[in-house]
């Protein structure tokens, strides 16, 4: 056997080995809650591009999109989105040259009888940009960039608590103890 086929051979072993030892694994595929059925997606805004990109990924999860004839549809209802900067560091003229960009979303999922199958909850993420007060050329360009890698990450959060409930609920069911009846027994007495 030579060098060049005994290191073509150990190379993988050694990725495989070093992965599993870090603690890496892939992920499960998402699990949604068994009595989902069509679900829409509402928003305080209309046009809101995160209850767009949620729709996409519900139905790609496997979810069945609610039509406007659906009248008994579950219901992710996207509360609040609220977007936000914050001036992180100062230059010596003190001028904001670092921002934490901020955005929060306040959402719900209701089964069609309006019972809470996830209840109201926040889930708030934050990314840092720098911006240069003499020159903001590319500034603004940054900053939409930074908003679309966020949103997209805010799908995933939701769609992990939604994962996260399925989940809960799907090993509560197993974990219960199965009622078992006993048998009528006759109840007769002997003079």
């Amino acid at each position: 056997m030579t060098l060049r086929s005994l290191l073509t051979r150990a190379i993988p072993l050694t990725l495989a080995l070093a992965l599993t030892a870090c603690g890496f694994h892939l992920r499960s595929a998402l699990v949604l809650p068994p009595d989902l059925g069509p679900v829409r997606v509402v928003s305080v805004d209309r046009y809101s591009p995160l209850a767009e990109s949620l729709a996409q990924a519900l139905t790609r999860a496997g979810a069945e999109p609610a039509t406007e004839r659906t009248t008994d549809a579950t219901v992710l209802d996207l509360m609040g989105e609220q977007w936000g900067d914050r001036p992180i560091s100062l230059d010596e003229l003190g001028r904001a040259q670092e921002y934490s960009l901020r955005y929060a979303v306040t959402f719900e999922l209701r089964r069609p009888d309006g019972s809470a199958i996830v209840p109201r909850q926040t889930i708030e993420l934050a990314r840092d940009y720098v911006s240069n007060p003499v020159q903001a050329i590319g500034t603004e360009g940054e900053r939409e960039i930074l908003q679309g890698e966020m949103r997209r990450e805010m799908v995933a959060s939701v769609l992990r608590r939604l994962d996260a409930v399925a989940r809960h609920a799907t090993e509560a069911a197993a974990a219960a103890p199965t009622e078992v009846t006993p048998p009528p027994t006759s109840d007769t007495t002997t003079p």
